[in-house]
């Protein structure tokens, strides 16, 4: 693939940014490269980490665990807790309510522009 990165979006239809990281019940897997193309991988399900108004902390670690080779998320919402864990774990957090093209694109340029680069990026190879 070359120089690129791995993003985790939260999202019920594969089509727009729409759920809240801890209601996500799946995230779909999409590589996106420097000219901002993309391209969908798979779709991970997971345990969401909100029940009954509780938070998972296993899930947590869990949904974390599946997401370790991804450089960033992208979630409509998130809470402090598992932003932190997430960060700490070298996987960046984006909150963006937006079609998935229109912010993986806007997402390739900010990485452009910034020389933003993961521990991930080591998947690229």
């Amino acid at each position: 693939m070359g120089m690129g990165w791995r993003i985790a979006v939260a999202t019920t239809d594969g089509k727009v940014i729409n759920e809240h990281f801890g209601r996500a019940r799946a995230f779909y897997i999409f590589d996106i490269k420097l000219d901002g193309t993309h391209e969908f991988l798979e779709k991970r399900t997971v345990t969401p980490l909100c029940r009954d108004w509780n938070h998972d902390d296993n899930a947590l670690l869990d949904i974390t665990e599946r997401l370790k080779d991804c450089s960033a998320v992208l979630v409509s919402k998130i809470g402090p807790s598992a932003m932190r864990i997430l960060e700490i774990n070298g996987i960046a957090v984006f909150e963006e309510a937006n079609y998935i093209d229109d912010a993986l694109g806007k997402m390739a340029r900010y990485f452009v522009k910034t020389n933003y680069i993961s521990r991930r990026n080591e998947n690229y190879g």
